[in-house]
Formats: C-alpha cells, sequence, structure tokens
C-alpha cells in the first residue's frame, strides 16, 4: 500500500489545470540572449540539460500533475486517442489500457544505458500517456503526414508518407492536427537538450549536424508549429514538468525561439527582452518550499539516486545541505555545502541525494537548505519505499505474430507477479548462423506483452528471448523463440505421400525414404527436422498448421494437427 501526501499535487488536484498560468522565473532565460545560431543552441542544450531525474517506476504519479484533463483531475488527457481514461487512486496508474510513451521514440537513442542513464529516458517533457493500442501501432516510425492509411483511430494516423518525409522510413505517425504544434515544439526540444546524442535510427535526428535534425525533419516541425501555436495546454503542462524536474521546455515559453535556430531567423541574435538577474536580496529560488520528492520503491538491499538542480540569486556565501528528521540516515544528499557562485549560475548545482534502506517499509526525511545569505531555512521532503526483493518467475514468450517480409511481432505472456517492465533481448543471424546484430529493447510497462519489429530483413534469421524486470531486479531468460530466415516456396497439394492425423501426432506414410525433412509453423519457423524419415513415421506437434518439406521433391505439403 501505498501512502503519499504531496502541498503541490493536493493544490494542482483540486484546481485542475490552471485558468493563469504561473510566470517564467525572472532571468530564467537571461543565459540565451546575445547569442545566435550554434552558439545560441548550444546554450539552451546547457539551460535544459540539468534536471531533477525521476525514477521511471514514478512517472505516473507526476502525470497526474502534468496530464489531467482540462479542469477534471481525474482524467488523463491523452494526445493519441479520444478515449477515457482516469488515473488510479493512488496515483501510481491509470484504468487498463495506457501506457507510458516516448514521443521521441527511446528505440531512437538506445532508452537507459549506462553512460546515458535516465536522462532522456525519463524526460517528462517529451513522455506522455497514451492508450497502448495507438502506442503499438505507431511503434518506433517518425513523424509524417499520412497519404495511405493502415491505422486511424480519429485521433493517430499510420500509414506511408508523402513523398519526400519518413527519413527513410516507409510509415509515419501522424497526430491529430490540435496536437501537431506539441509534438513539434517537443522534438525541438530534444533535439537541443539531448543534441550530444548518438542516434541510432535516423529518421529525424542526427550528429552530422549542429542543428540535430535533417532537413525533411526541419521543414515538417517548422510548418507544424506555425500552424498550431502554443496552447493553454501546453502551457499549463509546461509550468507542471517545471514543478517536477525544475526545468522548461523553452519552446513553449518562447515559441519564436525556434526561428532563431532552425527557423527565417536563423543567424539574428537572441534577445527575450529580459537582462542578467536582478539585484535584490539573496534566495534560492529552486527547489522551493514543501516541494515533494518521491524516489519509488526500491528492493531491500539496493539504493536510488535522485539529481536536481539546487539554483538561487544573489547568494553571498555557499548554501549548507542537511537532513533533518525521521529517517535521516537512509537519505544521503551528496555535498553537505553548494558553492555559491554554482548556486547563482543560470544551470544551478546539480545535487544528488542517494537513498539506501536498510529495512523493508515507507521512509521519508526533510531535506534542509540554509545560509547563503537567506533568511532562515526551508526544506523539502524525500520519500521512498522499499520492499523485499522480488522473486521473479520466468516468463514464456510465444511464437511471432503478424510476420511480414519486413516485419514481425514479438509476443510473451504476462506475468503471474508484478513487474514494473519487460526486457526483449533480439539476436540476428545470418545464413551461416554467425550472428550479426544483438540488441536488447524495453516496453513502456507491465502492460505491454508484445513488441514490434520493422527491421526484418531478407536473408537473416530471428531470435528473442524475454526477461522480467521489477525493483531492479531481472528475472532469468524466457525460451528463445526463433524466426527462420525465409517461409516456404512453391507449396502445391500434390505430394507422392499422405498423412494419417491424430489428436497432437500426424503419421506419415511414404513409398521410399524421404530425405531432408523439415516441419515450419505458419510463421516460417523450424519446429522439426530429420535426416531421414521412413513409413509409418509419427510425429508429436502442438495443435497448429505446419508446412511438410523435403529434399526428395520440391513439392510441399500443408499439416493441420488438432
Amino acid at each position: 500500500m501505498r501512502i503519499h501526501v504531496s502541498l503541490l499535487l493536493l493544490a494542482v488536484l483540486a484546481a485542475g489545470v490552471p485558468s493563469v498560468l504561473a510566470d517564467v522565473p525572472a532571468g530564467y532565460y537571461a543565459s540565451l540572449n546575445g547569442k545566435s545560431g550554434q552558439a545560441l543552441k548550444d546554450a539552451v542544450h546547457e539551460l535544459t540539460k540539468r534536471r531533477t531525474v525521476h525514477s521511471y517506476g514514478s512517472l505516473w504519479y507526476y502525470f497526474r500533475e502534468t496530464d489531467p484533463k482540462e479542469n477534471n483531475a481525474d482524467l488523463v488527457w491523452d494526445m493519441y486517442s479520444d478515449k477515457t481514461y482516469r488515473f488510479t487512486s493512488d496515483g501510481y496508474g491509470a484504468t487498463s489500457g495506457m501506457n507510458k510513451e516516448h514521443s521521441v521514440p527511446k528505440s531512437w537513442w538506445g532508452g537507459y544505458n549506462e553512460n546515458q542513464g535516465y536522462y532522456a529516458y525519463t524526460d517528462l517533457n517529451h513522455l506522455y500517456p497514451s492508450d497502448a493500442d495507438a502506442n503499438m501501432a505507431k511503434s518506433n516510425y517518425p513523424l509524417g503526414e499520412v497519404e495511405t492509411v493502415r491505422f486511424e483511430n480519429g485521433v493517430t494516423k499510420v500509414g506511408t508518407p508523402l513523398a519526400g518525409q519518413g527519413g527513410g522510413s516507409s510509415v509515419v505517425f501522424e497526430p491529430d492536427a490540435r496536437y501537431k504544434g506539441d509534438f513539434a515544439r517537443t522534438y525541438f526540444y530534444m533535439a537541443a537538450c539531448y543534441q550530444d546524442y548518438t542516434w541510432r535510427y535516423k529518421y529525424m535526428y542526427t550528429e552530422d549536424t549542429w542543428l540535430t535534425l535533417n532537413q525533411w525533419s526541419v521543414e515538417l516541425l517548422l510548418r507544424w508549429a506555425r500552424e498550431d501555436p502554443v496552447s493553454d495546454k501546453e502551457k499549463a503542462r509546461n509550468e507542471a514538468v517545471y514543478r517536477c524536474q525544475n526545468n522548461r521546455n523553452p519552446f513553449i515559453d518562447n515559441p519564436n525561439l525556434i526561428e532563431y535556430i532552425w527557423g527565417d531567423r536563423q543567424g539574428d541574435v537572441f534577445n527575450d527582452g529580459g537582462t542578467d538577474e536582478p539585484e535584490g536580496d539573496p534566495e534560492i529560488t529552486s527547489p522551493t518550499q514543501n516541494m515533494y520528492y518521491d524516489l519509488g520503491e526500491v528492493a531491500l538491499g539496493r539504493s536510488r539516486s535522485i539529481t536536481f538542480p539546487v539554483k538561487g540569486k544573489n547568494l553571498t556565501s555557499n548554501v549548507s545541505v542537511t537532513t533533518y528528521r525521521y529517517d535521516t540516515d537512509l537519505f544521503t544528499p551528496s555535498v553537505t555545502s553548494i558553492d555559491r557562485s554554482m548556486a547563482n549560475s543560470a544551470d544551478g548545482y546539480p545535487l544528488t541525494v542517494t537513498y539506501t534502506p536498510d529495512s523493508v517499509g515507507q521512509h521519508r526525511t526533510r531535506l534542509i537548505f540554509s545560509d547563503g545569505g537567506i533568511t532562515g531555512s526551508f526544506g523539502i521532503w524525500l520519500t521512498a519505499q522499499c520492499l523485499e526483493e522480488p522473486v521473479l518467475s520466468r516468463p514464456v514468450a510465444l511464437d511471432p505474430e503478424e510476420v511480414t517480409d519486413s516485419s514481425f511481432v514479438a509476443a510473451w505472456e504476462p506475468a503471474t507477479e508484478e513487474v514494473d517492465f519487460y526486457i526483449v533481448n533480439r539476436t540476428v543471424y545470418d545464413t551461416q548462423h554467425l550472428v550479426v546484430d544483438s540488441e536488447t529493447f524495453t516496453t513502456d510497462d507491465s502492460q505491454q506483452t508484445r513488441m514490434l519489429f520493422t527491421d526484418r530483413e531478407h536473408g537473416r534469421a530471428y531470435a528473442y528471448t524475454v526477461q522480467s524486470s521489477r525493483l531492479g531486479c531481472v528475472s532469468e531468460p524466457s525460451n528463445t523463440v526463433m524466426l527462420a530466415i525465409t517461409g516456404i516456396d512453391d507449396v502445391r497439394a500434390d505430394v507422392p505421400w499422405a498423412f494419417v492425423g491424430g489428436e497432437g501426432h500426424v503419421l506419415i506414410k511414404c513409398p521410399t525414404t524421404l530425405r531432408d525433412v523439415k516441419i515450419h509453423n505458419m510463421a516460417g519457423m523450424l519446429v522439426w527436422q530429420a535426416a531421414s524419415l521412413r513409413n509409418d513415421t509419427e510425429v508429436h506437434l502442438p495443435r497448429g498448421v505446419y508446412v511438410f518439406t523435403t529434399s526428395s521433391s520440391r513439392q510441399a505439403a500443408k499439416l493441420v494437427i488438432w
């Protein structure tokens, strides 16, 4: 049972999406003034990259703050469908059928890894609640305008792109017109905040240019941003994200900034009308009094950290940091004194707090900031929950579904115990059975039990296993499922042998010995083979439809086993 109290969250829930939006903090964009071109984009990168990093498992808790629908705090604002979804009462999910969606697909940069950590993987500026069916349909396709539709639900459209779009992908995702500007400004944010990433899929992003976006992408996103101006929804969400993770999307606060970097004013010197930080009393501007940071759930014997910027202005001395009351020994800040010059900078000081529990239960403490010339002190709340290390059963991988020449869907049975997400390990083999590629993919949450792969190639075989993950623990890999290089060619009905079927088996009748006998399922997977086969051989297989071939003849036959 999770019990969390957030003064900030309660205020938001009581009021819904605010009708009067908070102002951008004074001087927040001062570091951009006087810059142009690549230097301006670099300044945006430096401003946005430092933020509070939350755990992936806690994101539904923050979605409740960032994505309530209009004035109803119980409803989820879903930009992918018009279905009605509600937040669960504990604040850690939504009614069945929703995912946490990376609007910029995580496979494009590799998702979570040791070098890049959870930064882009958990950045609320591009993570949105999404209808699961729409999420599955859009897969990791780039944005674009659909010419021939293959999926449509009234909000999300997926299909073949207009000429000149797609960046090499034969399928694109087109959002509803009322959200095209939202997605465009999200993609511009990612191009600046994560411009130092190496992009594995270069449909839209690339590290070959300081713009981080290729030309067709820039043209599309500029047009969408211009045609769909910033809405009150975007402004309210930007404020909520800032409260949750201490950074903002500058292209929502300053829509014209896009033109200075990618558009008609590229090369002009930017100035938002602001000046350097104003003179005044020393103060800490972030975090704010009684802010609430939840480090989520942690397995006993493990630890978890959270990083957030401590920002101030006009500070005259170093800022002291200490824990106070309750479970102080379990929460450890990375420093006890923050250099005032770093706290006074636009980026602030990245303070890390590590939670290392020694017992199962709910834990909390106050993190107190003092000195620096400020009057008195103030505190924020840190909470986390420790659970017993989970026991994870071995998942069961299923035969691939929806197999085509260029794609297939990996499938598996849902876990019988609670998990956070699944890990799909995919290996690709060539015709000599040599490994040519091996990648690991993660699902958005525990509800997803299928994963679409759209890069199947002729002359390649594919294998996958599945693992479940909970609280940082990972299960044993599932059974291995193989997808053969090709299906069966030249299938004919007139064959010189016969079958006598039974329940779960088939008896093969043949006048002569057959050589190099193979049986494939309808997905093209090899399920049984023998160097030779004589009359009255009995083969046991699960119920299904199969194709029987032999090198003794080019003919093939269809087997039905019940």
